[in-house]
């Protein structure tokens, strides 16, 4: 298992499990349009992509990572915005290294730490994040608003 941060050399096997990522989320394939907003992010250093590969070299998974700050720790955030592993390569430990080597960026950063959000039918990710040292927040509200509806 290799996982390292990915670059414009990546952007082809990044597109493909993005585009299945984005797929799982009902939305619509969009292969030209998942390389485009990908290229952005890594040229533009927006984001932190981490992708993880099989030792045929194959590429397995990815988790995409946005920085953020908190006012009142005076630190960096991570918000651990996607983590996808491919169906054929689920069960195999892939996503549990992924988040190990995101709470490494937090440890190398000296974030005050990540967090992240996921659909409550997400059944997979929500027995792994608390497998994996993720608490569940049951005391805040989120709120969300939609620039489209104005």
């Amino acid at each position: 298992m290799n996982i390292y941060q990915a670059g414009l050399e990546d952007l082809n096997d990044l597109a493909h499990l993005f585009d299945g990522y984005r797929v799982f989320y009902e939305q619509e394939s969009d292969m030209e349009a998942a390389k485009a907003f990908l290229r952005d992010r890594i040229e533009k250093e927006e984001s932190v992509i981490f992708i993880s590969r099989n030792e045929g070299g194959q590429a397995t998974g990815f988790t995409q990572l946005y920085p953020l700050f908190s006012s009142t720790r005076m630190k960096r955030l991570w918000v651990l915005n996607d983590l996808y592993v491919a169906p054929e390569f689920r069960g195999m430990g892939f996503s549990k290294a992924l988040i190990e080597r995101a709470k490494q960026l937090c440890k190398d950063t000296v974030a005050a730490g990540m967090y992240l959000e996921t659909a409550k039918k997400n059944h997979i990710g929500n027995q792994l994040y608390p497998r994996t040292g993720w608490t569940l927040d049951e005391e805040h509200n989120y709120y969300f608003w939609e620039s489209s509806r104005w």
